[in-house]
């Protein structure tokens, strides 16, 4: 008889806290922003409401379509074509904030072409893995990997999209390390692109302004440093309990965009250092659970479909949330399941579809 498929319902509980806990917050943060415009409703928490329910419908259909039919070469492949002429046809739509490119609008939905470059990628390397699983340190696996990675940087970089280059080259690094890559390749391209990345920065005036910014944010503190000292006023003013839900005053146009790029400085704010610890946790869950569904899965590729889909999760929500503590540059990573952003809640609820997936058939 033939066994009957259970997903791993605590993953699956996990990403329904995170998205219900995102819709809260987006509620919350835009409230404000709402109020100032005019209008009888929330029209951004209508469109996440929105795209919540889109997403969970695909996540739920993701889940009960067999992951293994990603491994057809036919399927990979036309991802990757497909991803690729939407990055380029992205580069003829209009200019829009910090003259960046990286938006379609189709009936007031905009749609980003770079986070399903992410849900393209990780497939790919997972398939090549599964293929050439005896040979990783040959050219036979590098190069696919690396030009394909590489055509799909270059055509982001070119939208103007530093903190998607770094999630987009991120998470494939660790599974091929994860798989048996050498460390010597490893170091070889972390050399590589340390220039790449020092150029990028030193080319575009405002990355650089966020760069001496990020490094002493008081010495221009209603300048470049605005944003972070805000953030962190935010988040030490929350306390252990916080202010309560809708309390939050840096949101009151202190914190630029405090509905995705700074959520996680209105939970610490509003929920204190214990809700945000509980957030945080989350995720803590979410990779434990996601690590153990690659590690049951049957094949190569379903163990680095998982691994891949949770690395990228996990890791832009520890860029977010190093932004928000003043770790790291701002990049404008959203908060994975949190963060307002259409095309980011559907992506990330396909991806987490794929894992839950994977986790039937451990």
């Amino acid at each position: 008889m033939a066994r009957k498929l259970v997903f791993d319902r605590g993953l699956f509980a996990t990403v329904l806290m995170l998205t219900g806990l995102g819709l809260v917050m987006v509620y919350s943060a835009s409230a404000v922003l709402a109020r100032g415009s005019g209008m009888s409703f929330n029209p951004l928490f209508v469109k996440q409401s929105l795209a919540a329910l889109v997403g969970i419908v695909a996540m739920l259909v993701t889940m009960h379509v067999d992951y293994r039919w990603l491994r057809r070469p036919g399927v990979i492949y036309s991802m990757q074509v497909g991803v690729l002429l939407l990055l380029i046809a992205v580069l003829f739509t209009p200019y829009v904030f910090n003259n960046a490119r990286r938006w379609f609008f189709i009936g007031g939905v905009s749609v980003q072409p770079s986070e399903l470059a992410k849900l393209a990628l990780i497939p790919f390397i997972a398939y090549q893995i599964d293929r050439k699983s005896d040979r990783l340190n040959s050219y036979a696996f590098l190069i696919p990997c690396a030009a394909l990675t590489g055509l799909m940087v270059a055509l982001i970089f070119m939208g103007r999209d530093l903190g998607t280059i770094v999630l987009l080259c991120v998470p494939p690094l660790i599974m091929i390390f994860l798989a048996g890559l050498k460390t010597r390749y490893m170091v070889s391209g972390g050399l590589f692109l340390l220039p790449v990345v020092v150029l990028a920065v030193a080319l575009e005036p405002y990355r650089w302004r966020r760069l001496t910014a990020f490094m002493n944010p008081e010495a221009d503190p209603l300048g470049t440093g605005f944003q972070a000292l805000q953030s962190l006023i935010a988040i030490g003013s929350g306390g252990i309990f916080g202010l309560g839900p809708g309390n939050s005053v840096q949101k009151l146009y202190f914190l630029p965009s405090p509905h995705a790029d700074f959520i996680f400085s209105i939970v610490a704010e509003e929920l204190g250092f214990l809700g945000a610890l509980f957030m945080v946790a989350l995720f803590g869950v979410f990779l434990w659970r996601g690590v153990l569904a690659g590690q049951g899965a049957p094949d190569l590729f379903g163990r680095y479909l998982a691994w891949g889909f949770t690395c990228l999760i996990v890791v832009q929500a520890l860029i977010h949330m190093s932004v928000a503590l003043a770790l790291l540059p701002t990049t404008g990573v959203p908060l994975p399941l949190i963060s307002h952003g259409g095309s980011s809640l559907v992506t990330t609820l396909i991806a987490c579809g794929l894992i839950l997936n994977v986790s039937q058939h451990g």
